[in-house]
């Protein structure tokens, strides 16, 4: 029976031998980058194999590596099996992802003599964040925030509907307890970070997109994923802590906010609730932006809401250097008198780019030139000599790319990944507008919300053309207003049976139903 050494987390995994290595790690919670659920696709699962040797490479498994990966003992977990004891080193950990916790908070009407403590939760479909609350006066105490553990079946909702499918019942059990798990991590961490005993904890309040809840409650997830994409349930939950696995003192309770459709879930219930949209006097847009892009429009005394697929590239996913939130990952680019600068978290080395960074660097390369409003790349060879751009720009068998530091690459394929959510935002976008009747000229404020949205700019957000260009100026952001949401909710019965009424309120309408949508997506995929 092999033994499978992980220097990264100091584990040691056996299994059978010709197990392949990424269901094996994933038994264990080693987390291994994986976006397309062990399908062959993505080329994500990278692990180096530092002693021993896995199976065979396959000529597929070779295409999707670099020469200089191959050399240095690089494998894709899901085409390697394990023949004989190894030795690997899995991806950074992710606990040190970036992850936006902060944001607006409205004056609300709490309720009056709760005791005990709270954990209000945003559950995305990347990240976890949370906030443990002293009831009694609404304090926050103490933060967290990290992976949700979910990704390890897949980056997006549909790759984990597609989980579920293809496991049924123990997918639903297998995709539950990974998310269950995260949040009882984080909640016992701020529990010894304010002193306070996890048995204290009496209520949780949840907000997150309709496929996050079910998954979080083990309710079975596949209906969303297949037309007509009805989900089990839409009106808020309760549940005791206990029935879906949380910590917290006997009895303790759950909450799970309203939904609007299948892709409109409690997150953008909890934004729409926290802007006040449903009692705006202005034409306001309300903007999530993420593997989906959400949004709900209040304009002309109504309010219309429409969900698009995004594709995970605008988290860094998909992307040839693309990597999670992470230290030493590209979050922001510009390319000025024709000099190349970037900016990393936690200022250190490039090792990968991440969603922002992706966004902003296809941002500058349109203005600078080097990506044609077509989204195809300059070619080399017709540049003069003396170009500036000659520099970083590479030509060989894999096509065009561009040269952002050292082993980070933009690619065509990467241009081609931003162009195709672009197209879907944008589209969604100007969608909404026409069915609620509102011109862009009209339009009197963008809101951004979440965690993507955040790291951008107004002006990359235009200039990659997520958002028209005459809406550059009325751009607001507003932070994580999920979690705002869920804590709001945590404190307040009003505040619940006013999201629940919202919910309701709030129209909802397929997208690739709307009349000429087709040629309006292909119009919005232009630069």
């Amino acid at each position: 029976m092999p033994i499978i050494k992980d220097l990264t987390t100091g584990k040691d995994v056996s299994c059978e031998a010709g197990e392949l290595l990424l269901p094996v790690l994933q038994k264990r919670k080693i987390y291994v980058n994986n976006a397309c659920n062990g399908k062959g696709t993505c080329g994500k699962c990278k692990v180096t194999i530092v002693s021993g040797a896995g199976s065979k490479m396959s000529e597929h498994e070779k295409s999707m590596l670099t020469a200089e990966e191959i050399a240095g003992g690089v494998r894709l977990a899901c085409m390697t099996e394990v023949v004989e004891d190894i030795t690997v080193r899995t991806q950074n950990d992710t606990t040190a992802m970036k992850v936006l916790s902060a944001g607006y908070v409205p004056d609300f009407e709490k309720d009056a003599n709760l005791t005990g403590y709270g954990v209000a939760i945003d559950i995305g479909t990347t990240t976890v964040a949370l906030s443990l609350v002293r009831m009694q006066d609404g304090e926050a105490i103490a933060k967290a925030a990290g992976m949700n553990s979910q990704r390890t079946y897949g980056q997006d909702v549909l790759t984990r509907i597609t989980y579920e499918m293809e496991n049924e019942e123990a997918g639903i059990a297998n995709l539950q307890k990974a998310v269950v798990d995260s949040i009882n991590y984080a909640v016992r961490s701020m529990c010894a970070e304010a002193n306070v005993e996890p048995e204290e904890i009496v209520q949780y309040s949840i907000a997150g997109n309709c496929t996050m809840t079910h998954m979080a409650l083990g309710v079975d997830a596949r209906s969303i994923g297949v037309a007509p994409y009805k989900p089990a349930f839409l009106a808020a939950q309760t549940r005791t802590a206990a029935e879906v696995g949380l910590i917290g003192a006997p009895g303790a309770m759950v909450y799970c906010l309203a939904q609007v459709s299948g892709y409109i879930g409690g997150d953008i219930l909890a934004g729409a609730y926290v802007c006040d949209l449903k009692h705006q006097e202005k034409n306001c847009l309300f903007l999530d932006i993420g593997t989906n892009g959400e949004m709900v429009l209040t304009g002309n005394g109504r309010l219309v809401s429409c969900s698009c697929a995004a594709g995970p590239a605008l988290e860094g996913m998909n992307i040839t250097s693309g990597m999670p939130a992470l230290p030493g990952a590209i979050e922001s680019v510009v390319i000025k008198d024709e000099q190349v600068s970037y900016g990393t978290i936690g200022d250190a080395p490039a090792e990968g780019i991440c969603g922002s960074g992706i966004l902003e660097v296809v941002s500058e390369l349109l203005k600078a030139g080097f990506v044609k409003p077509t989204g195809a790349f300059v070619k080399k060879k017709k540049l003069a000599e003396d170009d500036w751009r000659q520099q970083y720009l590479i030509e060989d068998e894999n096509g065009p790319a561009f040269r952002l530091a050292d082993g980070v690459l933009v690619t065509q394929k990467d241009v081609r990944q931003v162009q195709l959510a672009k197209g879907a935002i944008l589209s969604g976008f100007v969608s909404l507008l026409k069915q609620a009747g509102v011109s862009v000229a009209e339009l009197d404020e963008v809101i951004i919300a979440g965690q993507f949205g955040s790291h951008l700019s107004a002006e990359a957000l235009a200039g990659a053309g997520i958002i028209p260009k005459e809406a550059k100026d009325k751009v607001r952001y507003v932070g994580n207003t999920s979690k705002t949401g869920a804590y709001m909710a945590l404190l307040s019965k009003k505040v619940r049976e006013e999201m629940e009424q919202l919910a309701e309120d709030i129209y909802y309408f397929e997208l690739a139903e709307s009349e000429g949508y087709e040629q309006l997506f292909m119009e919005c995929m232009r630069f």
